[in-house]
């Protein structure tokens, strides 16, 4: 029986390459250079299943790639699907969950911690040399351990940052999701809140939600005027979960003390954005998820469950929109 053609849009690990080839006929690619939309469309007709990272899977790939069976999405989120275009073309999307959850939520913390506690601000300041007598008091940060943080979105990772948070640092943890999680209140002694209850009284505000069309801008003008003038939030789910003009207006007026963000509206930033002047705005790449073990673990799982439904095998880690 001849093997299956398929495409691997993202460079991984060669010993996951052997494996798909092993089971597959892969579609050779540069990884030299960034694999573009358009480099994959141009190989797409002939394929029955792809593994990508980010890239689109849109009405225009699907036309041409007409013998897709399954598309595997190395991260756990899929933004990046037409999940209407998928349905109607036939093709199974399927992510990662579960994977990056430790990885993520102590990523969550690190920013939580560096932007409180002002570190990457007192680094630059010591290595550009500023630093000139033992008293700082200008210096000085916000608390952590003993306070109050409310997590948005309690999912698996959710789960994890509050269970750092609360048996960690012995913060009290409220959270708000669209649909209570009485088994994790229990196990880590949280409550649950109303969204604007949430805001006004955390002194740390945790975004952790996936991007929907309910969810974009879930964080405006209004909410931001809820928050406590000492709090801090922190975005690991999507960019557009925030309304970034919004978060501008309310760090330049001090309505909210500070921000750690890993992702952002438009990625890459522009080199213009006023989040990139600003001393109190901890900031990195979309890089939460960022080790090589936890990436490896997504791409094994991404091409285990294409060759899996390739091969004729009950799906698994199929995008919930796509079960039943």
């Amino acid at each position: 029986m001849a093997k299956r053609k398929v495409l691997i849009g993202y460079p991984i690990k060669d010993e996951i390459m052997e494996y798909v080839k092993k089971h597959c006929d892969l579609v050779p690619m540069d990884y030299t250079k960034a694999i573009t939309y358009d480099d994959i469309y141009e190989k797409i007709d002939d394929v029955e299943g792809a593994v990508v990272l980010i890239t689109p899977i849109d009405k225009k790939l699907l036309e041409r790639g007409k013998k897709l069976k399954v598309v595997s999405n190395i991260t756990v989120g899929y933004n990046n699907f037409d999940i209407d275009a998928m349905k109607e073309a036939g093709v199974i999307g399927t992510h990662s969950p579960g994977i990056l959850d430790d990885t993520v939520a102590d990523f969550v913390m690190g920013l939580l911690i560096a932007t409180a506690r002002r570190i990457t601000e007192l680094n630059s300041f010591v290595k550009g040399g500023r630093w000139k007598k033992v008293e700082n008091n200008h210096l000085m940060g916000l608390d952590v351990s003993g306070t109050k943080v409310g997590i948005i979105g309690m999912g698996r990772i959710g789960e994890e940052v509050a269970r750092r948070c609360s048996l960690g640092f012995k913060m009290e943890v409220s959270y708000y999701n669209r649909s209570r999680k009485e088994g994790a209140e229990k196990e880590l002694g949280i409550s649950y809140k109303p969204m604007d209850e949430l805001l006004a009284e955390s002194d740390f505000v945790v975004l952790l939600t996936p991007l929907t069309d309910q969810t974009h801008h879930l964080m405006g003008e209004r909410e931001f005027s809820l928050m406590k003038e000492n709090a801090i939030l922190i975005n690991a789910s999507r960019g557009p979960v925030v309304d970034e003009k919004a978060l501008i207006g309310a760090l330049k007026e001090k309505k909210i003390a500070g921000a750690g963000l890993d992702v952002y509206e438009k990625e890459p930033m522009d080199e213009d954005n006023p989040l990139l002047q600003m001393d109190n705005v901890v900031l990195s790449p979309h890089i939460a998820a960022g080790t090589q073990r936890t990436y490896d673990n997504l791409a094994w799982n991404a091409a285990r469950c294409m060759v899996r439904i390739l091969e004729g095998e009950e799906p698994i880690n199929v995008i919930p929109e796509m079960k039943g």
